[in-house]
């Protein structure tokens, strides 16, 4: 059985992982592979019948608190080519649509633009943990009004999409997430950056701990099986120190 796991921390100026440890057992095989925009990695292992994995790590977290609201959006001719493909629509994330709520927000642009929408979002949309399942897309999202932290992502990611604002799915750790889990957030490029946002309302950037980042949920799942597997039991504990 070939597993693909997308779970370790990553480092970067804003974000130093200090010590980790990765315990797989003796009879399985793994390699590092770079996550997507070499953000992160991934890990390839062949596993036999059984497969107990822990993960744990340290990380320095320096990122700052932006002020979105006063950030421009990025001109589309400026865009390089590793940018363009978050305009576009992907498995979950549509590119299209949402008119009538996206005329709400008409008068606004940049970061404005993704403020009140992401404010919409978190007024609207519930957070329900049985909301959704595996195949829940934004359209689904939107017109359940309700979903997870990644059907919020999904949605912003759709919203900004459809305003010509490239937007990615992020994979992080956070110690505010409740319950205790894999959160997913919306990563905006705005004024030539990218830029953390939480359309939850959980967790703000200077709280998160990347993971990998990607076109939406199906780019950054922190287990993806080659074959059938049962998931007898997963915990995620995050802590600040």
């Amino acid at each position: 059985m070939t597993l693909l796991l997308q779970l370790r921390a990553m480092t970067d100026p804003c974000q130093i992982v200090t010590s980790e440890d990765f315990s797989v057992p003796d009879h399985c095989n793994w390699r590092d592979t770079p996550g997507e925009e070499g953000i992160g990695n991934r890990v390839w292992m062949n596993i036999g019948d059984r497969l107990v994995l822990h993960y744990a790590a340290s990380v320095t977290v320096s990122r700052p608190v932006v002020d979105l609201a006063i950030l421009p959006a990025t001109p589309l001719f400026q865009l390089n080519a590793p940018d363009i493909k978050y305009l576009m629509a992907s498995r979950y994330c549509a590119a299209s649509g949402f008119e009538d709520l996206l005329d709400s927000f008409g008068h606004l642009t940049g970061g404005a633009r993704v403020v009140a929408m992401a404010d919409w979002i978190r007024a609207n949309i519930a957070y329900d943990n049985s909301a959704s399942t595996a195949q829940t897309t934004a359209q689904d999202t939107f017109d359940d009004r309700r979903g997870v932290c990644r059907d919020h992502a999904h949605l912003l990611i759709a919203l900004c999409r459809c305003s010509a604002i490239p937007a990615r799915i992020a994979s992080v750790y956070s110690p505010d997430v409740t319950p205790p889990d894999f959160h997913a957030v919306a990563e905006v490029f705005l004024d030539g950056a990218w830029h953390l946002v939480d359309p939850s309302g959980m967790t703000t950037a200077d709280r998160m701990v990347v993971t990998g980042v990607g076109r939406d949920a199906a780019d950054v799942s922190f287990l993806t099986s080659f074959g059938t597997v049962s998931l007898n039991h997963q915990a995620v504990v995050v802590s600040e120190v």
